[in-house]
């Protein structure tokens, strides 16, 4: 299984760059993809239809601002979808992190914390959620805890 980085802009990848290295850690193959929800939705869309039947198992999607693209995941995917807040708006990101987690009952989107540190935290819990079927994730995933959180 293969996790999807889904980002809302190019300049969203330094700072979700540290989910793909955390994933690396674990063996798990992961897909930076750049779209939009606001400027392209049909392109949202269509990854989320397809993501189960190309391999992904999980989505990642990170947006700041309005932060709508976790949602919107959400809306067209049955996958489990994690919700990265960034900075870019008011407060460092805040209104990201209230986006993403105020989500309508139905659609849920397991929000992190704001930044690199929910960038690390999403890989860590996708490793978490795919070990489930995967032993040698699991494996991955108890010396990942072993060593002190630390890849």
């Amino acid at each position: 299984m293969k996790v999807m980085i889904i980002m809302g802009s190019e300049s969203d990848k330094p700072v979700m760059q540290e989910s793909l290295n955390h994933l690396a850690y674990f063996n798990i193959e992961g897909e930076m993809i750049v779209a939009s929800a606001h400027r392209n939705p049909d392109k949202v869309r269509d990854l989320c239809i397809n993501a189960q039947k190309n391999g992904f198992g999980v989505i990642i999607a990170a947006a700041g601002m309005a932060a709508a693209l976790p949602g919107v995941v959400s809306a067209y995917t049955s996958l489990p979808v994690l919700g990265v807040p960034l900075e870019g708006g008011l407060s460092g990101g805040v209104d990201a992190l209230y986006s993403i987690v105020q989500m309508p009952a139905g659609l849920p989107v397991g929000t992190l914390a704001v930044g690199k540190a929910g960038a690390r935290n999403a890989a860590i819990l996708a490793a978490r959620i795919l070990a489930l079927g995967n032993p040698a994730i699991a494996e991955r995933v108890e010396a990942f805890k072993q060593n002190g959180y630390r890849i």
